[in-house]
């Protein structure tokens, strides 16, 4: 399994398209996020999916049980091979959202946002450092049954540890000299790799290169590079 997804984060279908085209013989699949999805539907999920790539649907649902999982099923028909929905929910919403969905669908339960750290919990009121947060959250999520969990790559080692078969998409992944831009825990490619990450989500360090295919060949190269016992 190739395990580089491409984020196309952006509300622009004649732009996610151009970019989609671009690296398509090359990446794993492609994440469309709340902003691609707000502006343009399910009808440009569709588009997206016709190239063939696997979609993550990044809409991080977090609603009561019922109404995630009426959205779950109405989400359904677009096949998504990855849905997120919020641990925060509890375990009840995660449930719902597991049952709801088709078994072609892994449903992924995001912990802790990568664009936040120890003082952003501490303005939340949660005494927990992020790595323990994301662990509590790790629980849960396998408590209810849903497939995996979205957490940064500083965390990603140990929840695969404790949760061996789980399923881990790692966010807020920069190669070495990259910019981290609004990431705040963040590793490379290779590292998250190298931890347990199933699925590496990169956005920027691929749509904002002059040459996105390359951008992903010279991410995928730096894999091969690896120790073996290191990508298993």
């Amino acid at each position: 399994m190739n395990p580089i997804y491409v984020a196309l984060d952006t509300p622009d279908l004649a732009r996610a398209l151009e970019i989609a085209e671009a690296v398509r013989a090359h990446a794993g699949g492609l994440k469309l996020g709340l902003e691609f999805f707000a502006a343009q539907g399910p009808e440009g999920v569709r588009r997206l999916g016709a190239l063939g790539l696997p979609i993550f649907l990044d809409l991080k649902l977090h609603d009561i049980p019922n109404t995630v999982a009426k959205s779950v099923e109405a989400l359904a028909p677009l096949e998504p091979a990855i849905l997120t929905v919020h641990a925060a929910g509890g375990h009840e919403m995660l449930l719902a959202a597991r049952r709801a969905a088709p078994l072609s669908t892994r449903i992924v339960a995001v912990t802790l946002l990568t664009s936040l750290d120890a003082g952003d919990l501490a303005d939340l009121g949660i005494d927990r450092m992020p790595a323990e947060q994301v662990a509590r959250f790790a629980w849960v999520a396998r408590d209810a049954g849903v497939d995996g969990i979205v957490c940064s790559g500083e965390e990603v080692a140990g929840a695969h540890a404790a949760w061996p078969e789980g399923f881990f998409v790692v966010p807020g992944i920069r190669p070495a000299g990259s910019d981290i831009g609004d990431q705040k825990r963040v590793v490379t490619p290779a590292r998250a790799l190298a931890d347990g990450a199933s699925v590496l989500v990169i956005g920027r360090p691929i749509t904002g290169a002059p040459d996105p295919a390359r951008a992903v060949m010279d991410i995928a190269l730096g894999f091969s590079q690896m120790p073996a016992e290191a990508r298993t």
